[in-house]
């Protein structure tokens, strides 16, 4: 389905059961889609678990373009897109989660959409060759307010947030930005943070 926000249309892929236990918005990275085998990994798990998955393409994918752009003009849409897939399904505690570039934005929005809990796969704490260029304070601005679980590979240029800025940091081992395998360890730290809202009431 198309989402109209004011940087342009997104697209998403919904899989609702029919009540779900929990709403879970997974979102891509810079140059990347949706068909991530993390973000799909993810998206079974939280499926086979009662969850509805939102898998989100932001605006400036869906016109093409690599580069998010402005902090302030993605986050923006990002609101917009949460607020719409929130009619969709209104009832059921609101989580999201992103890769890379996506893990920031909903890191930096977690608080002001009324997140329960924050996924960041592949956070980039910082430039790669460039730690002074920390990144820190996004992942921080959701972990002291919401759950944030990080998944990062070992051997990610990108920098490994330290255990202390999250509620659980998980580091697979071997992997770079881009999770070539270890998808069984990824799912094994998702799915018990998951569960919590998966159980019956």
């Amino acid at each position: 389905m198309r989402i109209e926000t004011s940087a342009g249309p997104a697209e998403v892929e919904l899989d609702k059961p029919r009540s779900p236990k929990f709403l879970l918005l997974l979102t891509h990275g810079s140059g990347g889609g949706v068909e991530a085998k993390d973000l799909l990994a993810v998206r079974d798990c939280a499926v086979e678990l009662g969850g509805a998955v939102a898998r989100v393409v932001q605006p400036y994918r869906v016109a093409g373009r690599r580069a998010p752009g402005s902090v302030t003009t993605q986050d923006a849409a990002w609101l917009e897109i949460v607020a719409a897939l929130r009619k969709k399904v209104r009832s059921a505690p609101l989580i999201q989660g992103g890769r890379s570039n996506g893990a920031r934005v909903v890191c930096r929005t977690a608080v002001e959409v009324g997140a329960k809990g924050v996924l960041a796969l592949s956070f980039p704490l910082h430039p790669p060759g460039k730690p002074e260029k920390t990144r820190r304070d996004e992942l921080l601005a959701a972990s002291q307010a919401v759950d944030v679980v990080v998944v990062n590979g070992a051997r990610d240029p990108f920098g490994i947030p330290d255990p202390a800025d999250a509620a659980e940091v998980t580091v697979v081992p071997g992997q770079p930005h881009s999770f070539r395998s270890g998808f069984g360890l990824i799912v094994g730290a998702v799915e018990p943070w998951l569960r919590r809202w998966s159980a019956p009431d």
